[in-house]
């Protein structure tokens, strides 16, 4: 990249550590097509940046700042953000899969129309993180709070949410097929809306209090080995 000036757009370029540290804690920058497939951007301030339809696979953004930043139609999987500052992020139409979010803080991002199969999002400071149509296939989401939230289209099928708490949260058009739920709270909560298959007879007594319908009963009553007539 040639020249860089602080707080404009640049596209299709492909930008290596140096580029972008020449860039990073100025005026917000734009980046558009651009490739940092694989690039070092671990610890850099990068926050307030726009990224829209780069390639970010197997980036390393560990412990970065990142806050307020934008992600849109990007393709990052495998990047890693262990560690950084995500806070006020917001990614749309992205594909994130498997990506490292171990120890990042979250804090009001939101995922909307999003790919994070098999994302690690353990230890994540996520308060008030919002996920929308999103898939979260195989992704590693212990102990997180959806508390009171409404969850639109989220695919957690074989999902890690151990001692996550759903308590009065809706669930409109999701999966929890086959997810991982030891310990969590589902009081109150409307799982009309949910994908319950491959529920256990240890599982069952997790949704004491909750909603579910006639024909969920059925189903699991089913698949917990019962004729239902």
């Amino acid at each position: 990249m040639t020249n860089p000036v602080s707080g404009h757009s640049i596209a299709g370029e492909t930008l290596t550590r140096a580029d972008i540290a020449a860039l990073a804690g100025a005026a917000p920058v734009r980046l558009i097509d651009c490739d940092l497939a694989e690039a070092e951007l671990g610890r850099l301030d990068l926050s307030g940046w726009s990224f829209e339809a780069c390639d970010l696979r197997r980036a390393d953004l560990s412990g970065a700042r990142l806050e307020r930043t934008q992600w849109r139609s990007c393709r990052g999987a495998f990047a890693s953000f262990t560690g950084a500052d995500l806070g006020d992020a917001v990614f749309a139409a992205s594909d994130f899969n498997n990506a490292l979010l171990r120890g990042a803080t979250l804090s009001s991002a939101s995922f909307t129309s999003c790919k994070l199969t098999g994302a690690d999002f353990t230890d994540a400071r996520a308060l008030d993180l919002r996920f929308e149509e999103t898939l979260l296939i195989d992704a590693r989401l212990a102990g997180f709070s959806f508390l009171k939230q409404t969850l639109t289209r989220l695919d957690l099928s074989r999902a890690d949410l151990r001692k996550c708490d759903f308590r009065h949260a809706v669930f409109e058009a999701c999966s929890l097929r086959d997810a991982n739920m030891a310990g969590s709270r589902f009081t109150g909560a409307d799982l009309r809306g949910a994908d319950l298959g491959g529920l256990r007879l240890v599982d069952a007594a997790l949704f004491r209090g909750a909603t579910i319908s006639r024909d969920q009963a059925g189903q699991l009553l089913g698949e917990l080995g019962l004729n239902v007539r």
